[in-house]
């Protein structure tokens, strides 16, 4: 037989630890037994301080009792047939009440236990019978709204000696077994506040002839001392040891900047002098600096220097430790950046759109959005700014409260529409006067009849409107006749001839062709940076 199971507390009076909380949870049962309704009881603690074994003693005191373990399926609309209907309903045994009790109830999730949660918070609602839940986690977020519905009783952890006088003077007495008190005492440390885990350990050792010394409890291993991020935390805040605080501190596998954020955040909360405040932040803002040289530097070994501020440092800040519960919260930056996650975004995007338009880097860019802010207020100025970045309107919008208005987007569409005509019409003249350029007058073809044989059609003719002819047209063209003079079919048997005649229309065409500024691939006159 499992000693666990052998020396289970069967009365309050046997459980160990947690004495304050269970003169609470007598009072509850006192009261129900008294026939005045209590809240639901929601035990919450690590494992190993009591929890089940307290509902268990409760049971006892009742007619009748239905447990759902964290092994059962427990979705919706199971909860509700069983413990939904036995909640509501009275005992089958007369007019007493029956204990409905569930475990690990911030365990639920998963597709068996779909709905899970939602059918407990209503049972907790409408139930007529004292329910008593347990949980491990007391941060979770399951729980939030069932705490509110809820009597919560906090389970500390077991203390060291506490442990070691349960295992000497009820286990080992009861077992005739005798141990090294010193190795017991280290066993006991070694369980972390868990009961059951350090009575387990025991009787592997020890049953059957065993001993209990140094080296066997070593090829035991030690119980899982990794502490979470609210554990450190509360040691950091709570504790005036600064050989705890480093301990805990060792313990804690998170990034230590991440640990660093949960102290600077819940500091305020703990701490109540302003003295002890700004020491404390003092230390947080020394630590921050020995983060950036590690991380600069790539010598991590700042780090120590690191903790022993954010740790120790903070810890010592403070005179004495303040006998109260502070719940420890989660960095504000970190919700912050969450909820500013799509306004980032949208600053990239117009930063990349400026990169882009305007050949500068981003973080140039950045610092352009103040004067942009100035310059969207004006309608016209705003239109074409956007207009020559291609903002869409919430982009828009980062800039200035209210839209562009309609009238103005509309008239300012209509002169751009009429500009870029103006310029696709200067555009095609050029064009027209350089392929004009490149043609052989009358006389020219009767005083060389070389250029009619195969290189020239005596046939072909030059439209003089070049209204029906596309753009892709002229671009062909363009490339024939002026632009690239190499390929010119035309200037082929006419090199020395025509160099003169040509140098001089080229000369003729500068000075004709209207001056304009180069404008980038959809740019506009109206707005350039």
């Amino acid at each position: 037989m499992l000693w666990v199971d052998k020396y289970r507390p069967k009365t309050f009076k046997e459980v160990v630890g947690n004495n304050k909380q269970k003169k609470v949870i007598e009072d509850w049962l006192e009261a129900w037994q008294n026939g005045n309704p209590q809240k639901p009881l929601l035990l919450i603690g690590p494992a190993g301080t009591g929890k089940t074994t307290i509902a268990h003693i409760i049971a006892n005191e009742f007619s009748e009792h239905i447990e759902l373990n964290a092994s059962d399926k427990r979705s919706h609309d199971l909860l509700m047939s069983t413990i939904g209907e036995s909640a509501s309903t009275r005992s089958l045994f007369g007019e007493n009440r029956k204990l409905i009790i569930m475990d690990e109830v911030d365990g639920i999730h998963g597709t068996n236990d779909r709905g899970g949660t939602k059918a407990l918070n209503k049972i907790i609602k409408e139930s007529k019978q004292p329910i008593v839940m347990m949980a491990n986690d007391f941060y979770s977020s399951k729980l939030t709204t069932m705490k509110k519905n809820c009597q919560v009783i906090k389970m500390d952890k077991i203390r060291a000696p506490t442990i070691n006088k349960f295992l000497r003077d009820v286990v080992l007495k009861n077992e005739e077994i005798e141990v090294d008190p010193d190795v017991l005492l280290k066993l006991s440390k070694r369980s972390s506040g868990d009961l059951r885990s350090a009575i387990n350990t025991l009787q592997a050792l020890v049953e059957n002839g065993g001993e209990l010394t140094e080296e066997t409890l070593d090829t035991t291993g030690q119980k899982d001392n990794t502490a979470s991020v609210i554990d450190t935390v509360t040691r950091v805040l709570k504790s005036t040891n600064p050989i705890n605080v480093k301990r805990s501190l060792r313990e804690n596998n998170e990034d230590p900047t991440l640990l660093m954020e949960y102290i600077a955040e819940n500091i305020p909360r703990e701490y109540e002098n302003n003295k002890e405040i700004k020491d404390a932040y003092e230390m947080i803002s020394q630590a921050d600096l020995y983060f950036g040289r590690a991380r600069s530097s790539r010598n991590y070994g700042y780090w120590r220097y690191a903790s022993d501020f954010m740790g120790p440092g903070v810890a010592l800040s403070k005179k004495q430790t303040y006998k109260k519960f502070t719940r420890v919260t989660g960095p504000m930056a970190f919700s912050l950046m969450g909820r500013s996650r799509g306004q980032r975004a949208l600053r990239d995007r117009i930063a990349s759109k400026m990169e882009e338009k305007m050949h500068i880097s981003l973080q140039v860019a950045y610092t352009v959005f103040p004067y942009f802010e100035i310059m969207f207020e004006d309608d016209v100025t705003a239109w074409e700014i956007s207009d020559f970045l291609e903002l869409e309107d919430d982009e828009i919008k980062r800039f200035r409260k209210k839209k562009i208005p309609k009238k103005v987007c509309t008239a300012m569409e209509k002169v751009k529409a009429e500009m870029r005509e103006e310029e696709k019409e200067e555009w095609r003249n050029s064009i027209k006067q350089g392929i004009y350029a490149n043609i052989p007058n009358q006389n020219d073809l009767s005083d060389d009849n070389s250029l009619v044989n195969d290189e020239y059609d005596a046939g072909m003719t030059i439209k003089d409107d070049f209204n029906d002819i596309s753009d892709d047209e002229l671009d062909a063209i363009a490339s024939e006749f002026s632009l690239d003079n190499s390929k010119s079919k035309l200037n082929k048997n006419k090199k020395d001839k025509s160099k003169d005649n040509n140098k001089n229309n080229e000369d003729e065409l500068i000075e004709e062709k209207p001056k304009e500024e180069k404008l980038e691939k959809g740019q506009t006159t109206l707005f350039s940076f």
